[in-house]
């Protein structure tokens, strides 16, 4: 892109630049993710990556234990509006600011329509240590699963 570029009318980029780093933020495969998703897989369970719980709500959980029913989030601290990490944008404030917000309303709309329909939602920061998380992820399939037997 050239140095001149310019924003398509309505388009969410304010520069070149930050068209580019915005589209190198990854929606799933994150470090964190990645980690978590290690420690629990060296336990022994199995699970559907970056997966849609329900086949009808068109939103994907970063792991799904299906036949136990439980979704698993790593949300990220920008992104979800961490109440300890996150920190409002200096450029283009409204429209960022605005963007955390729905997301918010999404996360807490998806833990409640997974919730009726009898799934178990855990949702972990980014900034959570990743073995804390796995060993809640680990008990709680667990215990799901010896209810089942």
């Amino acid at each position: 892109m050239s140095d001149n570029w310019t924003p398509p009318h309505g388009s969410w980029a304010s520069s070149a630049a930050r068209r580019r780093n915005m589209q190198a933020i990854r929606s799933r495969d994150t470090t964190p993710e990645r980690l978590i998703r290690r420690l629990v897989h060296a336990q022994g369970l199995r699970y559907r990556v970056a997966a849609r719980p329900l086949p009808d709500l068109r939103r994907t959980a970063d792991m799904v234990f299906r036949p136990a029913k439980v979704a698993v989030f790593i949300d990220g601290c920008y992104w979800h509006g961490c109440p300890e990490h996150y920190i409002p944008p200096k450029t283009n404030s409204g429209y960022w600011s605005e963007k955390v917000v729905k997301n918010m309303t999404r996360d807490r709309d998806t833990d409640q329509r997974l919730e009726e329909a009898g799934w178990h939602v855990l949702r972990f920061w980014e900034h959570e240590s990743p073995g804390d998380c796995a060993l809640k992820i680990i008990a709680e399939v667990s215990r799901l699963r010896s209810k089942e037997s």
